[in-house]
């Protein structure tokens, strides 16, 4: 068996994670899995709706990141809270270690409860969230740094300022001893087809 293969012979299923900077295309590759047959954990999403569900977190955002982006009735200001984390790399580390420890959670029962040996994880900060120790490998997803922002833009209605700092936010310097996961990459240019690459990827599976 060569190498680069990948045996899925575990009882549990391989964990692959998704990742790429905001506006790589990451959400378009996992669509095209589910429609494979893949299952696929959005770490984006179940974030959102861990958040709007866990008072634990709820009560971090209050005490130590920006009072006012909770509501009364416990509604969080997305936009608020996207403002004042993405200007201040301290607060978006504690938000970010609160809600990753409870996403971290949620895959693994997820993953438990999977029916296909082959699983993916689309997240965009694999190795800022801890995730990079419980995947098998990472396919990144990429696209050249204006595509991305435009992309944002007109998706999300936001300035270049905003997107250019979220994009910053993302930016990690990895510490001596991490784990990293080995790693295949698809481009999303717009130029190159994207189910092509995405079935060459998974021929390096087997079961």
């Amino acid at each position: 068996m060569s190498s680069n293969v990948i045996a899925l012979n575990t009882t549990e299923p391989i964990l692959t994670a998704i990742t790429g900077g905001i506006g790589s295309g990451k959400s378009v590759v996992s669509r095209l899995l589910r429609i494979l047959g893949y299952p696929v954990y959005d770490c984006d999403s179940r974030a959102k709706a861990l958040m709007d569900v866990d008072e634990t977190i709820k009560q971090h955002i209050i005490c130590h990141i920006d009072s006012e982006a909770v509501g009364k009735d416990g509604t969080i200001d997305r936009r608020r809270l996207a403002a004042t984390v993405f200007a201040d790399a301290e607060k978006l580390a504690l938000l970010n270690a609160t809600v990753h420890a409870s996403v971290k959670i949620d895959i693994m029962c997820w993953a438990k409860k999977c029916k296909c040996r082959h699983a993916f994880v689309e997240t965009a900060i694999l190795f800022q969230s801890g995730l990079n120790e419980i995947v098998t490998d990472e396919w990144r997803v990429d696209a050249p740094l204006e595509i991305r922002i435009e992309r944002v833009m007109k998706r999300n209605s936001l300035s270049r300022a905003e997107v250019e700092l979220r994009i910053a936010a993302q930016d990690y310097t990895l510490t001596p001893g991490t784990r990293i996961p080995p790693l295949r990459e698809i481009i999303n240019d717009g130029s190159q087809p994207l189910l092509p690459q995405i079935q060459q990827l998974l021929a390096f599976y087997t079961l």
